[in-house]
């Protein structure tokens, strides 16, 4: 799994950690979308919707597509697969809680 980083690369967590970043990969969860399309919406300058575009295509979360002379991104959602692989063995804990604390507030009832 990709979500720890080594030296050279940062990990999927910390690439998601950016707001601006987790607010391209929704958009793109909707369609695919040019840079300027995402400048728009984002109202980010251009030279930052591509700096946190080329972080995302780094660490393997978008690609990227030359139609005509514009650049179309799109989500790739292995990575995002690795990670909920990763959080389900923590579902199970949390679902155990909650559900502990579920019967503790119907005894108070």
């Amino acid at each position: 799994m990709n979500y720890i980083a080594d030296d050279d690369t940062k990990s999927i967590f910390e690439v998601l950690a950016e707001p601006h970043r987790r607010t391209i990969l929704d958009l793109l969860r909707i369609c695919d979308r040019s840079v300027g399309e995402l400048v728009d919406i984002c109202q980010l300058s251009q030279p930052g919707v591509s700096k946190h575009l080329r972080i995302l295509r780094e660490a393997g979360l978008v690609a990227a597509r030359s139609v005509a002379q514009k650049s179309i991104y799109s989500l790739r959602p292995e990575p995002l697969q690795e990670i909920d692989k990763w959080l389900e063995l923590y579902r199970h804990f949390w679902s155990g809680k909650l559900d502990d604390l579920e019967a503790l507030l119907d005894r108070e009832e």
